[in-house]
């Protein structure tokens, strides 16, 4: 799995050629504006319920002495929880939405390295869409059921400092499943396309782990995520799917 990891990351080098070479950022407008829109939006809420979710856990703790102290630290695990869970949501809304969009990019790029064995996708905009409302709902609740109970290990003293690494790895790892569906999509049904990610999660880890790196960089990262992400995992994906060919640009 680490090698696949760092075949993940290694696929964004060169990522800016192939877009400028292929023309594709022309399919990344209407993605990038849902991409900032959405952040903004989800950052506004969860700065207003950061605070509403502290308070909610500062009853836990009864007594009047010390009570500032865990107020202090609720407010900060109550801010921690929002973030968490406002990166899921805005992760999962945004790659289910630019669906139509990512999947013309991937079929772009595999035409351009694969053309003798690429797929054309039979599906309209609307059956993109579903497939990917499909595919990031499901993520979204096992992404939920996973990060729900590693932010409660949080709380445990002493070994709640693992928390925030597992919670980076569950997000970068499905990140990268919705980039590598976006080409999955003309090649594997539903069902089979989860099994397949599950067999390459290292790839996916390694594609998401700079998803989750580029939302670090504020304005910049909501505009770059999308494009960097989904041409490296769209190159990575190809070179499973044709392993016999190796993309150059």
């Amino acid at each position: 799995m680490l090698k696949g990891y760092f075949r993940g990351i290694k696929a964004y080098a060169g990522t800016f050629g192939i877009i400028y070479k292929l023309g594709l950022w022309r399919y990344f407008f209407v993605p990038i504006i849902l991409s900032v829109f959405i952040a903004f939006l989800i950052g506004f809420s969860a700065w207003g319920l950061s605070d509403n979710l502290g308070g909610w856990i500062a009853q836990i703790w009864p007594w009047e002495w010390g009570s500032h102290t865990f107020r202090t630290v609720s407010d900060v695990l109550g801010g921690l929880a929002i973030i968490t869970l406002g990166l899921i949501a805005y992760k999962h809304i945004v790659m289910a939405l630019s669906a139509p969009f990512m999947g013309a990019v991937s079929e772009k790029i595999e035409a351009h390295f694969h053309e003798d064995t690429s797929n054309k996708s039979q599906s309209s905009f609307i059956q993109l869409l579903w497939r990917g409302i499909r595919v990031n709902l499901r993520n979204l609740l096992m992404e939920l059921l996973l990060s729900i109970p590693i932010l409660i290990i949080g709380f445990i003293p002493f070994v709640g400092f693992i928390s925030t690494p597992l919670l980076f790895l569950v997000q970068a790892y499905y990140a990268g499943f919705g980039n590598m569906d976006y080409t999955l999509e003309r090649h594997l049904d539903y069902a089979r396309s989860i099994p397949f990610v599950k067999s390459n999660r290292g790839i996916a880890m390694g594609n998401g782990t700079i998803f989750m790196l580029l939302l670090l960089v504020p304005v910049l990262g909501l505009i770059l995520v999308l494009p960097l992400s989904v041409t490296a995992a769209s190159v990575s994906t190809l070179e499973l799917l044709h392993p016999k060919k190796t993309p150059s640009v």
